[in-house]
């Protein structure tokens, strides 16, 4: 088979046990699940013209403090009207890595802005762990109420009315040779702050699919399209690499069974993100399965897959993936390869999981 590259599809894994949200604040957060129309509890991927992203308006909810208390409607549309304190990516329920990055101190105050005529969007806040490059988007304009954009034609959600992003570093976007930027995707920051967007950024690392080396800062130029509005938005956005705090290890680990070999070749970890780099090889037999990588870490809780990209020769495939770094020093992970039934399923069930193929991978001491 000739050698060709496709693009992992986006997952979405539902977390259960590594919550650390009371009850009373899952069951609210759970009830605002069930009132969401069905669309928005999967992901709805949009080809764009230079990256992929991926539109998930209320995916993430945006937990704050007083989500633990009683709360009125009338309370509520107050907070909103409060000026953000602290870093709002603390806020990012969905994604352990980037509330983490809020947390522990690791994202960047910025104020880019662009306007036109009576509408502006401004960039406030980054997190660049070479890796993933995020950047929070503040949209304000008249026709824009409560994360409800009016085009002109209909009102949809903020996220649905993004036409077009591209970003690009020294003038290379992801078609252009050795670029460093591969795709991303935005959603919603969630109900408390419905003007927000979070967009990320995928950097290609020198060994994979790039010639460059990713800086440790640097100006990324971003072009957004909003439909009815007629001028596309430029922003010149500085990105600072927050952490050196990263465990690189090739385990080179292999197991076999049932006509499948699975290596993990290397694994990335930073506060952010977790990178795993692994390779399926199949036999005449199961070349027409779908497998892909589940990964856990010492406590049981599954990392939220973000994305990736996928590369097959003859019946090799080889991935490039992402997962939002959980909470705490995990000791080590356990990696599962399963079968994909659903390619826009929130949960792997244990029946999807081949069995014989997990490996663990351990972490070094200073990760403890």
């Amino acid at each position: 088979m000739d050698q060709s590259k496709f693009d992992v599809e986006l997952k979405e894994y539902k977390r259960t046990k590594d919550s650390t949200m009371s009850p009373l604040v899952r069951a609210r957060l759970d009830a605002t699940y069930a009132a969401l129309p069905e669309m928005s509890r999967e992901r709805k991927v949009q080809r764009l013209r230079k990256a992929p992203y991926v539109a998930a308006a209320a995916v993430i909810l945006g937990a704050t403090v007083f989500t633990s208390g009683f709360i009125s409607p009338v309370m509520a549309q107050s907070i909103k009207q409060i000026p953000l304190v602290g870093s709002l990516f603390s806020f990012i329920e969905a994604d352990l890595g980037l509330r983490a990055a809020g947390e522990q101190g690791l994202s960047s105050k910025v104020n880019r802005s662009i306007s036109h005529q009576d509408m502006k969007l401004e960039v406030t806040e980054t997190v660049f762990d070479g890796t993933r490059a995020v950047y929070l988007l503040n949209v304000t304009a008249p026709n824009l109420k409560d994360g409800m954009f009016d085009t002109g034609a209909e009102v949809v959600k903020l996220s649905d009315a993004i036409e077009n992003v591209t970003f690009s570093i020294d003038g290379k976007g992801q078609d252009d040779p050795g670029s460093l930027v591969t795709g991303g995707f935005f959603y919603s920051a969630g109900e408390s702050h419905p003007n927000f967007l979070v967009l990320e950024e995928i950097l290609k690392t020198p060994d994979h699919n790039s010639t460059g080396k990713i800086p440790d800062s640097f100006h990324a130029e971003v072009v957004v399209k909003l439909a009815g509005v007629d001028e596309a938005f430029k922003l010149n956005i500085p990105f600072q690499k927050a952490t050196d705090n990263t465990i690189q290890l090739k385990p080179n680990a292999i197991q076999s069974n049932d006509g499948i070999s699975f290596e993990v070749s290397e694994v990335n970890v930073t506060p952010v993100t977790t990178r795993l780099l692994y390779s399926v090889k199949l036999d005449g037999e199961t070349s027409d399965k779908s497998i892909r990588a589940a990964l856990f870490d010492d406590q049981g809780r599954q990392l939220t897959s973000l994305h990736g990209e996928g590369e097959r020769k003859d019946n090799t495939l080889t991935f490039d993936a992402r997962y939002a770094s959980a909470q705490g020093q995990p000791k080590y992970f356990i990696i599962k390869p399963f079968v994909v039934k659903d390619h826009f399923a929130e949960t792997v069930t244990d029946d999807q999981f081949i069995k014989g193929l997990e490996i663990k991978v351990d972490l070094p001491e200073k990760n403890k």
